[in-house]
């Protein structure tokens, strides 16, 4: 282990977790609360999201009763994009905006007239300039020592993303009823649905 104490690595890890937790805070300060309210109103009203780079979002989205999916870039290019319809609302999520998977997506969301809504911290890139909607992240840092992992810029996405879900279950009047009819398993169904 290179002769580090264990005092050092704590000191790492606890430095990681400031990090990520300024990260978070830093979104209230640049916030574009119009794209952001943009984004929420397509997403509650269109009739089918389709998330890219961003599974878990998708699981998210179903448990409010939208009909939302993941579709991996893999299988996007090889026939999955068959799935997206005009008007539907496309989810990228990508820190440069030109990760070289997406970049045929995007040409395909457009020619087919989905709603593309981009995350990303680089308003100059091919995601910016061709989404219908863009909300902007940004990361000082990456957590990780080294500066090179998705773990900053992953803990921002999610927070954005939990942000949006609080707005979407706002906006459609989401109910706790709900949520227990398509819930009924493990200790939460059990919860409520007694």
């Amino acid at each position: 282990m290179g002769g580090l104490t264990r005092d050092v690595i704590m000191q790492k890890a606890i430095e990681s977790l400031r990090i990520e937790r300024d990260a978070i805070s830093d979104i209230i300060d640049y916030l574009d609360i119009e794209r952001f309210y943009e984004a929420v109103t397509v997403l509650s009203t269109c009739s089918k999201i389709i998330t890219c780079a961003a599974k878990n979002v998708s699981h998210s989205l179903c448990c409010i009763e939208r009909n939302a999916q993941f579709l991996s870039p893999a299988e996007a290019v090889h026939g999955g994009l068959g799935c997206i319809k005009r008007g539907d609302a496309v989810v990228m999520v990508s820190r440069g905006g030109k990760t070289a998977e997406l970049l045929p997506i995007i040409d395909v969301c457009n020619k087919k007239e989905a709603i593309l809504i981009g995350i990303t911290e680089n308003l100059n890139s091919p995601l910016s300039e061709k989404s219908q909607i863009v909300v902007p992240m940004k990361i000082r840092r990456e957590s990780d020592p080294l500066n090179i992992m998705a773990t900053s810029s992953f803990v921002v996405t999610v927070a954005i993303f939990d942000a949006m879900l609080s707005a979407i279950m706002e906006q459609t009047g989401y109910k706790i009823e709900q949520f227990a009819l398509i819930h009924p398993g493990g200790a939460v169904g059990k919860k409520l649905n007694n």
